[in-house]
């Protein structure tokens, strides 16, 4: 579904740096004390203009790009359900999904769906639609001496709608001077045009774009309650992401995304008239239970957000259970597509 364009660079496993890229590919900035690190870093580049007027060097400091503060910048549009960003769910005025940045609660239908694990355990995930299985970069910056660069927003190329666009993030590792201030870089073209050494990792994160407001109160995990709201840049401009962590997940040897499969079943069987995704997920009757199964939940081998679809005859709806009796089941489609849909819970 799209291009090879983002592994522009060829895939590097980084030792040692890639436990803080991971860190910092979706979040940005630390606690730790680069803050001080780039203040000794100014004052030694301010020792070359020891002028008692200081003209020379207020010149030289003018000339050079000024941070952004990310509170004071325009913020970028970001729409998922128009025709160029969205597949499964694009807006029309029946289903009445939200306009471009109107803020969208993910913990209504049809954004979250209680489906079945392996053992037949209750799961629930969100559904983020179709994504490629190419994942889109994402840079994060770091000092030469290794820390991530505090305050920093992440800088990413694409958002939904644009070409290359995907919910799932390569991070890039991005060394910029010791002296760098955080939020000079607002863009690719920036990173471009200072020269700045880009490393791709082999770490793989979940960062949906979303309107900003948009909620989501379920994230499968120790370290947070919801999914955490981060904000990036996007060409000079700021956009709010999403991060899901309910496991973690490198790229494959040739810089994909890994799959897991699901099995689930519809209304309407595809291929029949208004059949497959339009006609809805099959629940139990009176519930919004279905019998949608995946292979695998955060913690197992394997483990995906990105699942492969494999549709089975809803004719055999009451006796999928678990992973074994939906691989037992008439399977009508194998990889009719992948979607991102991340646990958040289970039970």
């Amino acid at each position: 579904m799209s291009n090879d364009n983002t592994t522009r660079r060829r895939l590097i496993q980084v030792a040692g740096a890639s436990t803080a890229a991971a860190l910092a590919g979706c979040l940005g900035g630390s606690d730790d004390d680069s803050m001080d690190d780039e203040s000794d870093g100014s004052m030694a580049d301010s020792d070359e203009t020891d002028g008692d007027d200081g003209m020379d060097g207020s010149d030289e400091m003018d000339d050079g790009p000024e941070p952004t503060d990310p509170s004071e910048a325009p913020r970028a549009t970001v729409d998922r359900f128009s025709e160029e960003a969205g597949t499964l769910l694009v807006r029309t005025e029946e289903n009445g999904l939200p306009a471009p940045d109107e803020p969208v609660d993910f913990d209504q239908g049809p954004h979250i769906t209680k489906g079945l694990g392996p053992d037949g355990e209750m799961v629930e995930y969100y559904n983020f639609d179709v994504q490629p299985e190419t994942p889109a970069p994402i840079y994060a910056l770091f000092h030469e001496n290794g820390d991530p660069v505090e305050g920093q927003l992440n800088v990413l190329d694409v958002i939904p709608g644009d070409d290359g666009y995907n919910d799932f993030w390569h991070v890039h590792k991005v060394t910029v001077p010791d002296d760098y201030e955080a939020n000079v870089v607002t863009s690719v073209d920036d990173i471009t045009e200072a020269g700045y050494d880009v490393e791709p990792t082999g770490m793989i994160k979940n960062c949906p774009v979303v309107p900003e407001g948009s909620t989501a109160s379920k994230h499968f995990g120790d370290d947070h309650d919801e999914a955490p709201v981060v904000d990036g840049w996007y060409g000079g401009e700021v956009v709010s992401y999403f991060l899901f962590e309910e496991d973690s997940y490198e790229a494959t040897s040739d810089g994909k995304i890994p799959l897991s499969p699901i099995y689930v079943s519809f209304n309407t069987n595809p291929g029949q008239e208004g059949g497959g995704p339009a006609s809805g997920f099959m629940t139990e009757e009176g519930s919004d239970q279905t019998h949608n199964v995946v292979a695998t939940v955060p913690g197992d081998d394997g483990y995906s957000p990105l699942w492969m679809v494999n549709p089975y005859d809803n004719a055999d709806f009451d006796d999928v259970s678990d992973l074994d009796s939906a691989t037992d089941a008439n399977v009508l489609a194998m990889g009719a597509a992948t979607v991102n849909c991340p646990i958040v819970s289970m039970g």
